[in-house]
Protein backbone atom coordinates (compact mmCIF):
# COMPACT_ATOMS: atom_id res chain seq x y z
CA UNK A 1 0.00 0.00 0.00
CA UNK A 2 1.10 3.56 -0.70
CA UNK A 3 2.07 5.33 2.56
CA UNK A 4 3.07 8.93 1.79
CA UNK A 5 4.96 10.99 4.37
CA UNK A 6 4.12 14.62 5.09
CA UNK A 7 6.27 15.94 2.24
CA UNK A 8 4.46 13.68 -0.19
CA UNK A 9 1.06 14.65 1.22
CA UNK A 10 1.98 18.29 0.72
CA UNK A 11 2.72 17.55 -2.94
CA UNK A 12 -0.61 15.72 -3.35
CA UNK A 13 -2.49 18.66 -1.81
CA UNK A 14 -0.50 21.21 -3.82
CA UNK A 15 -3.49 22.31 -5.88
CA UNK A 16 -5.29 25.65 -6.20
CA UNK A 17 -8.37 24.27 -4.40
CA UNK A 18 -6.52 23.21 -1.25
CA UNK A 19 -4.40 26.34 -1.18
CA UNK A 20 -7.58 28.45 -1.36
CA UNK A 21 -9.08 26.46 1.52
CA UNK A 22 -5.85 26.94 3.50
CA UNK A 23 -5.76 30.68 2.85
CA UNK A 24 -9.42 31.03 3.82
CA UNK A 25 -8.97 29.13 7.09
CA UNK A 26 -5.87 31.13 8.05
CA UNK A 27 -7.57 34.43 7.23
CA UNK A 28 -10.40 33.46 9.62
CA UNK A 29 -8.00 32.13 12.24
CA UNK A 30 -9.63 28.69 12.47
CA UNK A 31 -8.40 25.10 12.30
CA UNK A 32 -9.29 23.27 9.11
CA UNK A 33 -8.83 19.63 7.97
CA UNK A 34 -9.67 17.47 4.97
CA UNK A 35 -11.15 14.24 6.34
CA UNK A 36 -12.82 10.94 5.56
CA UNK A 37 -12.96 9.25 2.21
CA UNK A 38 -10.71 11.72 0.41
CA UNK A 39 -7.87 11.00 2.85
CA UNK A 40 -8.50 7.25 2.75
CA UNK A 41 -8.42 7.27 -1.04
CA UNK A 42 -5.03 9.03 -1.09
CA UNK A 43 -3.55 5.98 0.63
CA UNK A 44 -5.48 3.61 -1.64
CA UNK A 45 -4.34 5.65 -4.67
CA UNK A 46 -7.90 6.15 -5.87
CA UNK A 47 -9.22 9.32 -7.48
CA UNK A 48 -11.75 11.30 -5.47
CA UNK A 49 -13.45 14.56 -6.40
CA UNK A 50 -15.62 14.81 -3.28
CA UNK A 51 -13.78 16.70 -0.56
CA UNK A 52 -15.03 16.76 3.04
CA UNK A 53 -13.62 19.56 5.18
CA UNK A 54 -13.98 19.78 8.96
CA UNK A 55 -13.65 23.20 10.53
CA UNK A 56 -13.07 23.64 14.26
CA UNK A 57 -15.59 26.44 14.29
CA UNK A 58 -18.44 27.43 11.97
CA UNK A 59 -18.44 25.36 8.80
CA UNK A 60 -21.01 27.54 7.04
CA UNK A 61 -19.00 30.70 7.74
CA UNK A 62 -15.91 29.00 6.30
CA UNK A 63 -17.82 27.86 3.19
CA UNK A 64 -19.12 31.37 2.51
CA UNK A 65 -15.66 32.88 2.82
CA UNK A 66 -14.15 30.14 0.62
CA UNK A 67 -16.81 30.58 -2.05
CA UNK A 68 -16.20 34.32 -2.10
CA UNK A 69 -12.45 33.76 -2.41
CA UNK A 70 -12.98 31.45 -5.42
CA UNK A 71 -15.12 34.06 -7.12
CA UNK A 72 -16.91 33.45 -10.41
CA UNK A 73 -17.85 29.83 -11.05
CA UNK A 74 -18.27 28.88 -7.41
CA UNK A 75 -21.75 27.73 -6.35
CA UNK A 76 -22.61 27.78 -2.65
CA UNK A 77 -25.41 25.75 -1.06
CA UNK A 78 -26.12 26.17 2.67
CA UNK A 79 -27.94 23.55 4.75
CA UNK A 80 -28.50 25.49 7.94
CA UNK A 81 -30.55 22.74 9.63
CA UNK A 82 -27.57 20.41 9.40
CA UNK A 83 -24.88 23.02 9.98
CA UNK A 84 -23.24 22.16 6.65
CA UNK A 85 -22.54 23.90 3.36
CA UNK A 86 -21.33 22.75 -0.03
CA UNK A 87 -19.27 24.60 -2.61
CA UNK A 88 -19.25 23.30 -6.19
CA UNK A 89 -16.39 24.56 -8.32
CA UNK A 90 -15.63 23.09 -11.72
CA UNK A 91 -15.39 19.32 -11.20
CA UNK A 92 -15.01 19.52 -7.40
CA UNK A 93 -17.58 19.31 -4.62
CA UNK A 94 -16.32 20.55 -1.26
CA UNK A 95 -18.46 19.87 1.81
CA UNK A 96 -17.85 22.02 4.91
CA UNK A 97 -18.99 21.12 8.41
CA UNK A 98 -18.08 22.29 11.87
CA UNK A 99 -16.34 19.78 14.13
CA UNK A 100 -18.93 18.22 16.40
CA UNK A 101 -19.68 15.59 18.95
CA UNK A 102 -22.83 13.48 18.86
CA UNK A 103 -25.07 11.61 21.26
CA UNK A 104 -27.99 9.32 20.43
CA UNK A 105 -31.31 8.13 21.81
CA UNK A 106 -32.16 4.44 21.51
CA UNK A 107 -35.04 4.81 19.04
CA UNK A 108 -33.41 7.10 16.49
CA UNK A 109 -30.24 7.34 14.42
CA UNK A 110 -30.57 11.14 14.36
CA UNK A 111 -27.98 12.42 16.83
CA UNK A 112 -28.03 15.29 19.27
CA UNK A 113 -25.24 17.46 17.89
CA UNK A 114 -22.97 19.89 19.76
CA UNK A 115 -19.92 21.86 18.70
CA UNK A 116 -16.73 19.92 19.36
CA UNK A 117 -13.03 19.52 18.76
CA UNK A 118 -11.28 17.64 15.97
CA UNK A 119 -10.87 14.76 18.43
CA UNK A 120 -14.63 14.74 19.06
CA UNK A 121 -15.26 14.71 15.32
CA UNK A 122 -12.87 11.83 14.69
CA UNK A 123 -14.40 9.86 17.58
CA UNK A 124 -17.82 9.98 15.89
CA UNK A 125 -16.54 8.62 12.56
CA UNK A 126 -17.75 5.19 11.45
CA UNK A 127 -14.46 3.39 10.77
CA UNK A 128 -10.79 3.98 11.48
CA UNK A 129 -9.96 4.19 7.78
CA UNK A 130 -12.47 7.05 7.48
CA UNK A 131 -11.34 8.86 10.64
CA UNK A 132 -8.02 10.18 9.33
CA UNK A 133 -7.57 13.92 8.82
CA UNK A 134 -4.95 16.08 7.12
CA UNK A 135 -4.44 19.65 8.36
CA UNK A 136 -4.87 22.38 5.73
CA UNK A 137 -3.69 25.36 7.79
CA UNK A 138 -0.51 26.94 6.45
CA UNK A 139 1.73 26.15 9.43
CA UNK A 140 0.69 22.48 9.57
CA UNK A 141 -0.26 21.94 5.91
CA UNK A 142 -0.10 18.23 5.03
CA UNK A 143 0.16 16.98 8.63
CA UNK A 144 -1.71 13.69 9.10
CA UNK A 145 -3.84 13.25 12.24
CA UNK A 146 -4.54 9.53 12.67
CA UNK A 147 -5.50 8.78 16.30
CA UNK A 148 -6.94 5.31 15.58
CA UNK A 149 -4.18 3.94 13.33
CA UNK A 150 -6.30 4.06 10.21
CA UNK A 151 -3.15 3.82 8.07
CA UNK A 152 -2.21 0.53 9.74
CA UNK A 153 -5.75 -0.80 9.19
CA UNK A 154 -5.49 0.12 5.52
CA UNK A 155 -2.22 -1.79 5.33
CA UNK A 156 -3.79 -4.79 7.10
CA UNK A 157 -7.00 -4.49 5.00
CA UNK A 158 -9.19 -4.31 8.12
CA UNK A 159 -12.55 -2.64 8.77
CA UNK A 160 -12.71 -1.53 12.42
CA UNK A 161 -14.60 1.13 14.36
CA UNK A 162 -12.74 3.95 16.17
CA UNK A 163 -14.61 3.41 19.45
CA UNK A 164 -16.44 0.42 20.95
CA UNK A 165 -18.26 -1.16 17.93
CA UNK A 166 -21.39 -2.10 19.86
CA UNK A 167 -22.00 1.55 20.71
CA UNK A 168 -21.04 2.68 17.18
CA UNK A 169 -23.59 0.35 15.54
CA UNK A 170 -26.31 0.80 18.14
CA UNK A 171 -26.07 4.59 17.84
CA UNK A 172 -26.33 4.54 14.04
CA UNK A 173 -27.36 1.10 12.71
CA UNK A 174 -26.84 2.19 9.09
CA UNK A 175 -23.13 1.86 9.88
CA UNK A 176 -23.63 -1.91 9.91
CA UNK A 177 -24.57 -1.80 6.22
CA UNK A 178 -21.70 0.59 5.54
CA UNK A 179 -19.30 -1.77 7.33
CA UNK A 180 -20.18 -4.60 4.98
CA UNK A 181 -20.29 -2.29 1.97
CA UNK A 182 -16.74 -1.03 2.59
CA UNK A 183 -15.48 -4.58 3.23
CA UNK A 184 -17.01 -5.61 -0.10
CA UNK A 185 -15.87 -2.62 -2.16
CA UNK A 186 -12.31 -2.67 -0.80
CA UNK A 187 -12.08 -6.45 -0.37
CA UNK A 188 -11.17 -5.91 3.30
CA UNK A 189 -11.79 -8.10 6.33
CA UNK A 190 -14.12 -7.12 9.16
CA UNK A 191 -12.21 -7.21 12.45
CA UNK A 192 -13.53 -9.88 14.87
CA UNK A 193 -14.86 -7.59 17.61
CA UNK A 194 -16.50 -5.41 14.98
CA UNK A 195 -18.13 -8.45 13.35
CA UNK A 196 -19.40 -9.69 16.72
CA UNK A 197 -21.03 -6.28 17.21
CA UNK A 198 -22.76 -6.65 13.83
CA UNK A 199 -24.29 -9.92 15.01
CA UNK A 200 -25.39 -8.53 18.40
CA UNK A 201 -26.90 -5.32 16.99
CA UNK A 202 -28.54 -6.70 13.84
CA UNK A 203 -32.09 -6.04 15.07
CA UNK A 204 -31.28 -2.33 15.29
CA UNK A 205 -31.34 -2.18 11.48
CA UNK A 206 -35.14 -2.13 11.71
CA UNK A 207 -35.12 1.59 12.63
CA UNK A 208 -33.35 2.47 9.35
CA UNK A 209 -35.44 3.51 6.37
CA UNK A 210 -35.68 1.10 3.46
CA UNK A 211 -34.29 3.74 1.13
CA UNK A 212 -31.07 4.10 3.14
CA UNK A 213 -30.66 0.32 3.30
CA UNK A 214 -31.19 0.06 -0.47
CA UNK A 215 -28.57 2.72 -1.11
CA UNK A 216 -25.95 0.62 0.66
CA UNK A 217 -27.28 -2.60 -0.87
CA UNK A 218 -26.94 -1.13 -4.37
CA UNK A 219 -23.35 -0.13 -3.66
CA UNK A 220 -22.66 -3.72 -2.62
CA UNK A 221 -24.36 -4.89 -5.82
CA UNK A 222 -22.12 -2.62 -7.90
CA UNK A 223 -18.88 -3.85 -6.33
CA UNK A 224 -16.45 -6.09 -8.23
CA UNK A 225 -17.48 -9.22 -6.28
CA UNK A 226 -20.95 -8.56 -4.81
CA UNK A 227 -21.26 -12.10 -3.40
CA UNK A 228 -18.79 -11.14 -0.65
CA UNK A 229 -21.23 -8.56 0.70
CA UNK A 230 -24.22 -10.91 0.67
CA UNK A 231 -22.24 -13.64 2.39
CA UNK A 232 -21.20 -11.20 5.13
CA UNK A 233 -24.79 -9.93 5.46
CA UNK A 234 -25.91 -13.53 5.87
CA UNK A 235 -23.14 -14.46 8.34
CA UNK A 236 -24.07 -11.67 10.75
CA UNK A 237 -27.84 -12.20 10.43
CA UNK A 238 -28.69 -8.93 8.69
CA UNK A 239 -29.78 -10.58 5.44
CA UNK A 240 -32.62 -12.48 7.09
CA UNK A 241 -34.00 -9.16 8.33
CA UNK A 242 -33.56 -7.02 5.21
CA UNK A 243 -34.01 -9.66 2.49
CA UNK A 244 -35.86 -12.79 3.75
CA UNK A 245 -36.82 -13.77 0.19
CA UNK A 246 -33.13 -14.39 -0.47
CA UNK A 247 -32.40 -16.39 2.68
CA UNK A 248 -35.43 -18.56 1.84
CA UNK A 249 -33.27 -19.97 -0.96
CA UNK A 250 -30.71 -21.41 1.44
CA UNK A 251 -30.08 -25.07 2.11
CA UNK A 252 -30.55 -28.38 0.32
CA UNK A 253 -33.47 -30.68 1.01
CA UNK A 254 -32.83 -34.39 0.49
CA UNK A 255 -35.53 -36.95 -0.23
CA UNK A 256 -35.01 -40.62 -1.07
CA UNK A 257 -31.33 -39.86 -1.33
CA UNK A 258 -31.77 -37.05 -3.88
CA UNK A 259 -31.02 -33.40 -3.17
CA UNK A 260 -31.56 -30.33 -5.33
CA UNK A 261 -29.04 -27.62 -6.21
CA UNK A 262 -28.20 -25.16 -3.40
CA UNK A 263 -30.01 -22.07 -4.69
CA UNK A 264 -28.55 -19.30 -2.52
CA UNK A 265 -24.89 -19.80 -3.41
CA UNK A 266 -25.79 -20.59 -7.01
CA UNK A 267 -27.54 -17.22 -7.19
CA UNK A 268 -24.49 -15.43 -5.78
CA UNK A 269 -22.28 -17.20 -8.32
CA UNK A 270 -24.57 -16.03 -11.14
CA UNK A 271 -24.45 -12.49 -9.74
CA UNK A 272 -20.64 -12.54 -9.71
CA UNK A 273 -20.60 -13.94 -13.25
CA UNK A 274 -22.80 -11.08 -14.46
CA UNK A 275 -20.60 -8.59 -12.57
CA UNK A 276 -17.65 -9.77 -14.67
CA UNK A 277 -19.54 -8.79 -17.83
CA UNK A 278 -21.62 -5.73 -16.92
CA UNK A 279 -21.73 -2.75 -14.55
CA UNK A 280 -25.48 -2.34 -15.09
CA UNK A 281 -27.17 -2.29 -11.67
CA UNK A 282 -30.51 -3.58 -12.92
CA UNK A 283 -28.99 -6.48 -14.85
CA UNK A 284 -27.27 -7.41 -11.59
CA UNK A 285 -30.64 -7.22 -9.80
CA UNK A 286 -32.06 -9.55 -12.44
CA UNK A 287 -29.22 -11.97 -11.68
CA UNK A 288 -29.92 -11.76 -7.94
CA UNK A 289 -33.63 -12.41 -8.43
CA UNK A 290 -33.57 -14.81 -11.38
CA UNK A 291 -34.38 -17.88 -9.22
CA UNK A 292 -36.28 -16.06 -6.47
CA UNK A 293 -39.42 -18.07 -7.32
CA UNK A 294 -37.79 -21.46 -6.71
CA UNK A 295 -38.57 -21.84 -2.97
CA UNK A 296 -42.28 -21.32 -3.70
CA UNK A 297 -42.36 -23.79 -6.60
CA UNK A 298 -40.18 -26.56 -5.17
CA UNK A 299 -41.95 -29.91 -5.39
CA UNK A 300 -40.95 -33.56 -5.04
CA UNK A 301 -42.01 -35.84 -7.88
CA UNK A 302 -41.38 -39.60 -7.57
CA UNK A 303 -40.35 -39.77 -11.22
CA UNK A 304 -38.82 -36.35 -11.91
CA UNK A 305 -37.48 -35.92 -8.35
CA UNK A 306 -37.10 -32.24 -7.38
CA UNK A 307 -38.92 -29.82 -9.69
CA UNK A 308 -39.34 -26.04 -9.85
CA UNK A 309 -42.00 -25.75 -12.56
CA UNK A 310 -42.80 -22.17 -13.60
CA UNK A 311 -40.37 -20.70 -11.08
CA UNK A 312 -39.49 -18.06 -13.67
CA UNK A 313 -43.15 -16.95 -13.98
CA UNK A 314 -43.60 -16.96 -10.19
CA UNK A 315 -40.33 -15.06 -9.80
CA UNK A 316 -41.42 -12.49 -12.38
CA UNK A 317 -44.50 -11.70 -10.28
CA UNK A 318 -42.42 -11.56 -7.11
CA UNK A 319 -40.15 -8.86 -8.59
CA UNK A 320 -42.90 -6.23 -8.50
CA UNK A 321 -43.78 -7.14 -4.90
CA UNK A 322 -40.14 -7.01 -3.80
CA UNK A 323 -39.57 -3.65 -5.52
CA UNK A 324 -42.69 -2.24 -3.86
CA UNK A 325 -41.75 -3.59 -0.42
CA UNK A 326 -38.19 -2.32 -0.79
CA UNK A 327 -39.44 1.07 -2.04
CA UNK A 328 -37.43 0.75 -5.22
CA UNK A 329 -38.55 2.37 -8.51
CA UNK A 330 -41.77 0.89 -9.87
CA UNK A 331 -40.96 2.00 -13.40
CA UNK A 332 -39.19 0.66 -16.47
CA UNK A 333 -36.30 -0.53 -14.25
CA UNK A 334 -38.62 -2.83 -12.33
CA UNK A 335 -40.30 -4.01 -15.55
CA UNK A 336 -36.88 -4.74 -17.07
CA UNK A 337 -35.83 -6.89 -14.10
CA UNK A 338 -39.18 -8.72 -14.08
CA UNK A 339 -38.94 -9.33 -17.82
CA UNK A 340 -35.47 -10.89 -17.58
CA UNK A 341 -36.52 -13.04 -14.61
CA UNK A 342 -39.56 -14.22 -16.56
CA UNK A 343 -37.57 -15.02 -19.71
CA UNK A 344 -34.35 -16.40 -18.24
CA UNK A 345 -35.28 -20.06 -18.83
CA UNK A 346 -36.11 -19.59 -22.51
CA UNK A 347 -32.55 -19.47 -23.95
CA UNK A 348 -31.56 -22.39 -21.70
CA UNK A 349 -34.44 -24.51 -23.01
CA UNK A 350 -33.50 -23.60 -26.58
CA UNK A 351 -29.83 -24.36 -25.97
CA UNK A 352 -30.69 -27.72 -24.40
CA UNK A 353 -32.53 -28.80 -27.54
CA UNK A 354 -32.18 -28.28 -31.27
CA UNK A 355 -31.70 -24.55 -31.90
CA UNK A 356 -34.55 -23.88 -34.34
CA UNK A 357 -35.14 -20.64 -36.21
CA UNK A 358 -38.73 -20.51 -34.96
CA UNK A 359 -37.74 -20.74 -31.28
CA UNK A 360 -35.05 -18.09 -31.71
CA UNK A 361 -37.45 -15.74 -33.56
CA UNK A 362 -39.96 -16.01 -30.71
CA UNK A 363 -37.25 -15.38 -28.15
CA UNK A 364 -36.13 -12.28 -30.04
CA UNK A 365 -39.74 -11.11 -30.35
CA UNK A 366 -40.38 -11.44 -26.60
CA UNK A 367 -37.03 -10.03 -25.44
CA UNK A 368 -36.79 -7.11 -27.87
CA UNK A 369 -33.94 -4.72 -27.12
CA UNK A 370 -33.13 -6.60 -23.92
CA UNK A 371 -32.04 -9.75 -25.78
CA UNK A 372 -28.31 -9.13 -25.27
CA UNK A 373 -28.75 -8.64 -21.51
CA UNK A 374 -30.92 -11.75 -21.35
CA UNK A 375 -28.23 -13.79 -23.07
CA UNK A 376 -25.59 -12.41 -20.69
CA UNK A 377 -27.76 -13.46 -17.72
CA UNK A 378 -28.38 -16.92 -19.14
CA UNK A 379 -24.72 -17.55 -19.86
CA UNK A 380 -23.92 -16.47 -16.30
CA UNK A 381 -26.55 -18.94 -15.07
CA UNK A 382 -24.52 -21.92 -16.30
CA UNK A 383 -22.67 -22.81 -13.10
CA UNK A 384 -22.61 -26.59 -13.48
CA UNK A 385 -19.56 -28.33 -12.08
CA UNK A 386 -19.92 -30.85 -14.93
CA UNK A 387 -17.48 -29.26 -17.38
CA UNK A 388 -18.74 -31.30 -20.35
CA UNK A 389 -22.34 -30.19 -19.76
CA UNK A 390 -21.25 -26.61 -19.13
CA UNK A 391 -19.20 -26.51 -22.34
CA UNK A 392 -22.13 -27.92 -24.33
CA UNK A 393 -24.51 -25.25 -23.03
CA UNK A 394 -22.07 -22.41 -23.67
CA UNK A 395 -21.37 -23.67 -27.19
CA UNK A 396 -25.10 -23.86 -27.87
CA UNK A 397 -25.50 -20.33 -26.55
CA UNK A 398 -22.96 -19.22 -29.17
CA UNK A 399 -25.20 -20.81 -31.81
CA UNK A 400 -28.22 -19.02 -30.34
CA UNK A 401 -26.37 -15.69 -30.46
CA UNK A 402 -25.35 -16.28 -34.08
CA UNK A 403 -28.92 -17.16 -35.04
CA UNK A 404 -30.22 -14.10 -33.20
CA UNK A 405 -27.90 -11.88 -35.20
CA UNK A 406 -28.69 -13.58 -38.51
CA UNK A 407 -32.47 -13.63 -38.01
CA UNK A 408 -32.56 -10.03 -36.80
CA UNK A 409 -30.70 -8.86 -39.90
CA UNK A 410 -32.96 -10.91 -42.13
CA UNK A 411 -36.37 -10.76 -40.47
CA UNK A 412 -36.24 -7.60 -38.28
CA UNK A 413 -38.07 -9.29 -35.40
CA UNK A 414 -36.72 -7.12 -32.57
CA UNK A 415 -39.48 -4.72 -31.46
CA UNK A 416 -41.68 -6.32 -34.10
CA UNK A 417 -44.43 -4.27 -35.73
CA UNK A 418 -46.87 -6.10 -38.06
CA UNK A 419 -46.20 -5.26 -41.73
CA UNK A 420 -49.97 -4.95 -42.23
CA UNK A 421 -51.67 -2.90 -39.51
CA UNK A 422 -55.22 -3.01 -38.21
CA UNK A 423 -56.28 0.10 -40.11
CA UNK A 424 -55.34 -1.46 -43.46
CA UNK A 425 -57.17 -4.68 -42.60
CA UNK A 426 -60.33 -2.73 -41.73
CA UNK A 427 -60.17 -0.86 -45.03
CA UNK A 428 -59.62 -4.00 -47.14
CA UNK A 429 -62.50 -5.96 -45.61
CA UNK A 430 -64.69 -3.00 -44.66
CA UNK A 431 -64.68 -4.06 -41.03
CA UNK A 432 -65.29 -2.00 -37.87
CA UNK A 433 -62.90 -2.47 -34.90
CA UNK A 434 -63.47 -6.07 -33.76
CA UNK A 435 -61.84 -9.30 -32.51
CA UNK A 436 -61.45 -10.55 -36.09
CA UNK A 437 -58.79 -7.91 -36.80
CA UNK A 438 -56.80 -8.99 -33.74
CA UNK A 439 -57.04 -12.63 -34.82
CA UNK A 440 -55.74 -11.86 -38.31
CA UNK A 441 -52.86 -9.80 -36.93
CA UNK A 442 -51.98 -12.60 -34.49
CA UNK A 443 -52.02 -15.17 -37.31
CA UNK A 444 -49.62 -13.00 -39.35
CA UNK A 445 -47.32 -12.61 -36.36
CA UNK A 446 -47.23 -16.37 -35.75
CA UNK A 447 -46.60 -17.07 -39.43
CA UNK A 448 -43.64 -14.67 -39.47
CA UNK A 449 -42.17 -15.99 -36.22
CA UNK A 450 -42.56 -19.59 -37.44
CA UNK A 451 -40.85 -18.73 -40.72
CA UNK A 452 -43.93 -19.50 -42.82
CA UNK A 453 -43.73 -16.09 -44.49
CA UNK A 454 -41.05 -13.36 -44.53
CA UNK A 455 -41.52 -10.17 -42.50
CA UNK A 456 -42.66 -8.18 -45.56
CA UNK A 457 -45.84 -6.28 -46.41
CA UNK A 458 -46.84 -8.10 -49.60
CA UNK A 459 -46.21 -11.56 -48.16
CA UNK A 460 -48.18 -10.67 -45.05
CA UNK A 461 -51.05 -9.23 -47.09
CA UNK A 462 -51.30 -12.37 -49.23
CA UNK A 463 -51.32 -14.49 -46.08
CA UNK A 464 -54.11 -12.36 -44.58
CA UNK A 465 -56.22 -12.71 -47.74
CA UNK A 466 -55.79 -16.49 -47.57
CA UNK A 467 -56.71 -16.65 -43.88
CA UNK A 468 -59.67 -14.33 -44.34
CA UNK A 469 -61.02 -16.53 -47.15
CA UNK A 470 -60.76 -19.63 -44.93
CA UNK A 471 -62.60 -17.71 -42.18
CA UNK A 472 -65.36 -16.66 -44.62
CA UNK A 473 -64.47 -12.99 -44.50
CA UNK A 474 -64.66 -10.69 -47.52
Amino acid sequence: MYTPNREELIKILDTPIFHKISETADSLGIECYVVGGFVRDIFLQRDSKDIDVVVVGKGIEMARAFSKRLGKGAHLAVYANFGTAQVKYRDHEIEFVGARRESYTHDSRNPIVEDGTLEDDQNRRDFTINAMAICLNGARFGELVDPFDGVLDLEDRIIRTPLEPGITFSDDPLRMMRCIRFATQLNFYIEDETFDALCKNKERIRIISRERINDELNKIMLSATPSKGFIELDRCGLLEIIFPQLTAMQGVEVKNGFGHKEMFYHTLEVLDNVALKSDDLWLRWAALLHDIGKPRTKRWDPVLRWTFHNHNAVGEKMVAKIFKEFKMPLNEKMRYVAKLVGLHMRPIVIADNEVTDSAVRRLLFDAGDDIDDLMTLCEADITSKNEVRKKRFLNNFKIVREKLKDLEERDRIRNFQPPVDGKEIMEIFNLPPCDTIGRLKSMVKDAILDGVIPNEHDAALSFIMKCAKEMGIG
